[in-house]
């Protein structure tokens, strides 16, 4: 057994691990840190896959941005969790009949598993060739090259939805007053201002 074939179970068990404990944990910010380390995990088995820009987007997105969205989330909201629980008590039956029916599916699905035709599976994870370019290289060459067009047009579409929400939020009430700074800057000071010569003893 060679390091990449112990690494890889290395990584495979603390996915599991992480993800049924990210399910079981009591604590919500537990579950969330054990989420973290799934995804971490994840990420490995990516980069031994020689997926290293997949492994990269994993962890820039889904623990830089989410997984801590998520803790920051949990930790500011005021929720008692007691009573949620309690609430979700009562459908632990049905969770457990859904999950073991998806357990099924997983065995039927292992049990029926065949190696399609003129695929030979390698005997290790040192024994995969490596491909002749970068695996961003070729992801780059497909996505620039043949998917140009459709890469552009989700980007506009991406655009116009923001633009849209922006759009639809965005509400001018009347009764809020807001700073107009071109109005400031471009106001005359001898309009603006009024100066009056108070003698002593008198008021305005």
């Amino acid at each position: 057994m060679t390091v990449l074939d112990l690494s890889f179970y290395l990584f495979a068990i603390l996915t599991v691990t992480g993800g049924l404990m990210t399910v079981v944990s009591r604590n919500p910010v537990h579950s969330v840190l054990w989420l973290i380390l799934t995804f971490l995990s994840t990420a490995g088995l990516f980069v031994l896959i020689g997926a290293e820009f997949v492994a990269m987007l994993l962890i820039i997105v889904y623990v830089g941005a989410v997984a801590v969205l998520f803790l920051f989330v949990v930790m500011m909201l005021d929720i008692d969790f007691a009573a949620l629980k309690a609430e979700m008590a009562k459908y632990v039956p049905l969770a457990g009949l859904i999950g073991i029916v998806l357990l099924m599916q997983l065995v039927i699905a292992y049990g029926v598993w065949d190696v399609a035709e003129g695929v030979t599976v390698a005997d290790g994870l040192a024994a995969i060739p490596t491909p002749p370019e970068l695996n961003t290289t070729a992801l780059g060459l497909v996505l620039y090259d043949q998917y140009f067009l459709m890469f552009q047009l989700s980007g506009l579409i991406l655009l116009v939805a923001m633009i849209g929400a922006i759009a639809l939020t965005l509400r001018h009430r009347r009764d809020v007053k807001r700073q107009n700074v071109l109005q400031q800057m471009w106001r005359d000071p001898a309009k603006a201002m009024d100066v009056h010569d108070v003698k002593p003893g008198q008021g305005l």
